[in-house]
């Protein structure tokens, strides 16, 4: 099978809308939560979220072709122009008929479905409808219009398996490029969920911190008084190749991606196994396909979206793989980014990555009191970011349904 290099990084994030900004908030241990200004939240439950800030399509599609793509298509286009950018491709002497996207997420074009049923049933009932509402709301657009901006004719789709979505995404690029089926791959994902719908709904369900007087502490993921996830938005990129592609063209590598692990809880159609077993699956199976033991990974960015349920069974999951006496560092850089759904595996790769080439461990913060059965156990790396040769990193990923997807991310030796 062949080796499969990361040539090229992009994001859109709480945090930052490039790579660089992101990765100096997540270092920097800064929160992205604040106040939804996206619309009136007054009268929900939880009134803040983790929004991407300062963001203007403007920068990277003309004005009329804006106004054909939701906001989710937007951060598409955004993050993959810039791991494509770093990628450092001349499309007139590659191959586009062998390079494909494959994206991932949860909900796509959501925002568009929803506006566009408030004004209808604000209506008479005349059915006025924006031409553009089919595609605007299709999950599958973003890959087709990032395939449409470069020409690339290869393999094309977007993968869904709620929160999972992106790693998902990145486990079939992988795939497809060792099957020989691809040469190279924009693969990672977006969200756009800070609407009233999905506020609304996990609200209802009471899956989200109430925490509206201090936002910024919300996230706490291992914490005894954590009280739910934070909602966030953006989008992640990642431009795969093979390394012999990649060393033909003379491309700069910056990681490796070892391998994937996908498997299902088969528990529960919201809930995390208790006993974490699909957790468990997705990482021995991650860590089979890589040909890697659980003692060589240094670092782990790990789901833990801050339920009181999920965290514990993640933990229980790591602690049968690693141990009690894991040497690795585990943090949970949903505490500043929040949860972004479907892209959360997309920026959360590109933090594990991040910590390879750049040595340095993002923290946990907001988490002081950490639930007792495992305090003390693992290095969780709280409150600051700590240097550490990092020569492997796996990411977790879990959704709805019970999906599980895990990657492994490694130092490019040549």
């Amino acid at each position: 099978m062949r080796r499969v290099v990361i040539t090229g990084m992009g994001a859109i994030t709480p945090l930052g809308n490039n790579v660089n900004d992101y990765w100096n908030g997540l270092v920097n241990g800064v929160s992205g939560a604040g106040p939804i200004t996206r619309f009136d939240a007054s009268k929900f439950k939880t009134r803040f979220a983790c929004e991407v800030k300062g963001f203007d399509p403007l920068n990277y599609v003309e004005k009329q072709e804006a106004r054909k793509y939701d906001l989710y298509t937007q951060f598409s286009i955004a993050a993959s122009d810039e791991a494509i950018k770093q990628a450092n491709i001349d499309f007139d002497t590659v191959n586009k008929d062998r390079i494909g996207v494959i994206w991932g997420s949860g909900n796509g074009g959501i925002q568009t479905y929803q506006d566009q049923i408030i004004e209808f049933a604000k209506g008479d009932g005349t059915p006025r409808f924006n031409p553009f509402l089919i595609p605007k709301m299709l999950m599958n657009i973003a890959s087709g219009i990032i395939s449409i901006r470069y020409g690339l004719r290869g393999i094309n789709y977007v993968t869904a398996t709620a929160c999972a979505s992106s790693n998902t995404a990145i486990v079939d690029a992988l795939y497809h490029i060792r099957w020989g089926k691809a040469d190279m791959v924009v693969t990672g994902g977006a969200e756009n969920p800070i609407i009233l719908g999905c506020v609304g709904g996990f609200s209802v369900m009471k899956a989200l911190s109430n925490l509206n007087d201090n936002p910024q502490l919300a996230s706490r993921p291992f914490d005894i008084n954590r009280d739910g996830f934070v909602i966030g938005e953006g989008a992640g990129a990642m431009v795969l190749e093979s390394l012999d592609h990649a060393l033909a063209r003379g491309a700069n590598i910056i990681a490796e991606v070892a391998g994937g692990g996908m498997a299902s809880d088969a528990y529960h159609m919201t809930g995390t196994h208790p006993d974490g077993t699909g957790a468990y699956l997705g990482m021995m199976a991650a860590l089979d396909d890589a040909g890697l033991k659980p003692s060589d990974v240094d670092y782990m960015n790990a789901h833990a979206t801050s339920t009181p349920v999920g965290d514990i069974s993640e933990l229980k999951a790591i602690q049968r793989v690693f141990g009690d006496e894991a040497k690795l560092n585990i943090s949970a850089t949903k505490s500043m980014t929040g949860h972004l759904l479907g892209a959360a595996g997309a920026i959360e790769g590109i933090a594990s990555v991040k910590a390879i080439t750049d040595g340095i461990i993002p923290p946990t913060i907001n988490s002081k009191d950490i639930e007792p059965e495992f305090a003390g156990k693992f290095d969780l790396t709280l409150g600051t970011a700590v240097k550490r040769d990092v020569r492997c990193a796996m990411s977790n990923t879990f959704g709805f349904g019970g999906h599980i997807a895990t990657v492994i991310f490694k130092k490019y030796e040549s």
